[in-house]
């Protein structure tokens, strides 16, 4: 009974340590001052790759090349992720 004890101790005091490693990164998001009010900066990325999606859309459709792209259902999230990945690395990383 005493071993189990100590064991669980032993794994409280692993978890509690794993836990807190793992916060220390942890600062806070980086946010945008947009007229005054806050914004997180991964929901300005995300906006702007919206609106660039839309525009590779419209490129794609008038060069008549959407066919070839792929499945679309798969194709716009992909690229959505894509661009929101590459703008947040370039901007706030």
């Amino acid at each position: 009974m005493r071993t189990i004890k100590n064991q669980s101790k032993l794994t409280t005091a692993i978890l509690l340590a794993a836990s807190a490693l793992s916060l220390t990164g942890c600062n806070g998001s980086p946010s945008i001052d947009v007229l005054g009010s806050f914004f997180p900066a991964w929901m300005i990325c995300l906006t702007l790759a919206v609106v660039l999606t839309f525009v590779v859309r419209f490129g794609l459709v008038k060069l008549h090349l959407e066919t070839e792209v792929g499945p679309l259902a798969l194709f716009y999230p992909s690229l959505l992720t894509l661009l929101t990945s590459v703008l947040w690395l370039g901007y706030f990383r």
